[in-house]
C-alpha cells in the first residue's frame, strides 16, 4: 500500500491489495489526460513498476505522468500515431516517446504525429501487439525537453524584465 504502479503508463498509488487484486484510485485529472476512464473489467493493460534508485536504467527516464492522448494511424511493427499539436515540439528524431507506458524511440517526426518501430519482443509482451487502426493510448513526452522549455521561457522572460507565468 503507497507504492506506485504504472497501468498503461499512468503512474498510480496502491490503495488496497489482497491475493490475486489490487487497487488504486483514480482522480478525474487522470481520467480526463488519458484512456484509463475507458477501461473495463478484463481489458489487457500493461503493468509496471516503478525503477528504484539503485537499479539499473534500462530504457529511458519515464515518469508515468501522461501528456496526452494519441491515436493509432498504422499498428506495430511499424506504428503510427496521431498525437494533439501542442505535444507535437516535444518530439524529434531518435527521441524517446512512451505509448502506454511502453518506452519507444521516435524514427520519423510528423505533420500530425510520429512513427516509431515496434521489435517483435515488444509487440508480444505489451498490448501495443493487439492495438489497431482507431485505438487510443496514452503518451508521455520526454520530461527533460519539458523542463528545458521551461527554463529556456524563465530566462527569456527574465532578460524581458517580465516575471515569467506561474513562478
Amino acid at each position: 500500500t503507497g507504492d506506485s504502479i504504472a497501468v498503461d503508463g499512468c503512474c498510480l498509488t496502491l490503495v488496497d491489495q489482497g491475493d490475486g487484486w489490487w487497487e488504486a484510485d483514480v482522480s478525474e485529472e487522470t481520467r480526463k489526460r488519458t484512456t484509463l476512464g475507458e477501461r473495463r473489467p478484463g481489458d489487457p493493460v500493461n503493468l509496471e513498476r516503478p525503477v528504484r534508485v539503485q537499479d539499473r536504467l534500462g530504457g529511458h527516464i519515464v515518469q508515468g505522468h501522461v501528456d496526452g492522448v494519441g491515436e493509432i494511424l498504422d499498428p506495430a511493427p511499424d506504428l503510427r500515431v496521431a498525437m494533439p499539436g501542442e505535444l507535437l515540439r516535444y518530439i524529434v528524431e531518435k527521441g524517446s516517446i512512451t505509448v502506454d507506458g511502453v518506452s519507444l524511440t521516435v524514427v520519423d517526426v510528423l505533420d500530425d504525429g510520429f512513427t516509431v518501430a515496434v521489435i517483435p519482443h515488444t509487440t508480444a509482451v505489451t498490448t501495443l501487439g493487439r492495438k489497431g487502426r482507431g485505438d487510443l493510448v496514452n503518451l508521455e513526452v520526454d520530461v527533460t525537453v519539458k523542463y528545458v522549455e521551461r527554463l529556456l521561457a524563465w530566462k527569456d522572460d527574465r532578460s524581458a524584465g517580465q516575471s515569467p507565468e506561474g513562478s
